[in-house]
């Protein structure tokens, strides 16, 4: 089947990029089956727990390894597809934040199997997992931060449009340059304060104090200060994408989604 939507940025990579993504998620799942039939019905003693030192089990090494090809190539691939709501991509920026988008979708969707994974080694075979929650507080803290960084790109985090619409074009211009300050310059500040925490809480590999014990604090920490540096990016990549733009005038009327309300008309029809 030949995937015939029109490429954003990926060009003549866009159909290697597909087969990558394919074949290498096929191999996640056919070594994470094994694994977890192992240890469901074999007792060979390999969760979750050993993936947090992947180095001592070949497999466990081998699937983290394919596993995260298969995320990397799927968050590239689909973010070549501009959604039905998405702005062009037109910053230098945005095919980062929109690779990042894609990943934190995607992770949205493993929380999901996880929990499902939970809840069926729990009640069907009445062997309920130490880190299934752990896990998804784990992935949703990125999924958070991955979050905001889209809703940049996307420009549509909160923006109070009342002052702004009054203004003149060379005004509002001006008022978006101090808003890329301003958020360069909280991004300065917080790395400031944090880094010396993030740096030490990394080499100490901190973990969570638990059963399972994950290394929470010393990736999640760290991921703070890296995203919001992403965002403040995206930020001075939005500022030169706009600066040509004719003046922007907005009403309630622009949250309408006309695509969504398609979608729900099609749906009660059917």
């Amino acid at each position: 089947m030949t995937d015939r939507r029109e490429s954003v940025w990926l060009g003549p990579l866009r159909q290697p990029m597909r087969k990558l993504m394919i074949a290498s998620t096929i191999a996640t799942g056919a070594l994470s089956f094994f694994l977890i039939t192992g240890t469901l019905f074999f007792g060979t003693g390999i969760g979750l727990k050993q993936f947090l030192s992947p180095g001592e089990i070949p497999s466990v090494a081998l699937t983290m390894i394919v596993g995260f090809v298969a995320l990397l190539s799927a968050s590239i691939y689909f973010s070549d597809t501009r959604g039905m709501i998405e702005p062009e991509a037109k910053g230098f920026f945005d095919v980062v934040s929109l690779i990042c988008s894609r990943l934190s979708m995607i992770a949205t969707a493993v929380i999901v199997l996880v929990m499902f994974y939970e809840v069926v080694s729990r009640y069907v075979f009445t062997k309920p997992t130490l880190w299934a929650n752990e896990l998804s507080l784990w992935i949703a803290g990125f999924v958070f931060l991955l979050a905001g960084l889209y809703a940049m790109q996307q420009r549509s985090h909160i923006r109070i449009y009342v002052v702004y619409d009054l203004f003149p074009r060379w005004l509002q211009k001006l008022s978006d340059v101090v808003s890329v300050i301003l958020i360069w310059a909280f991004t300065f500040m917080l790395i400031w304060g944090g880094y010396n925490e993030s740096r030490d809480k990394i080499l100490r590999w901190e973990t969570f104090g638990t059963a399972w014990d994950p290394p929470i604090p010393a990736t999640i920490k760290p991921a703070i200060l890296f995203i919001i540096l992403l965002v403040a990016v995206q930020a001075l990549s939005n500022l030169i994408a706009d600066w040509k733009k004719m003046p922007e005038h907005h009403s309630p009327i622009d949250e309408i989604d006309e695509s969504e309300i398609e979608i729900i008309r099609r749906s009660i029809k059917d």
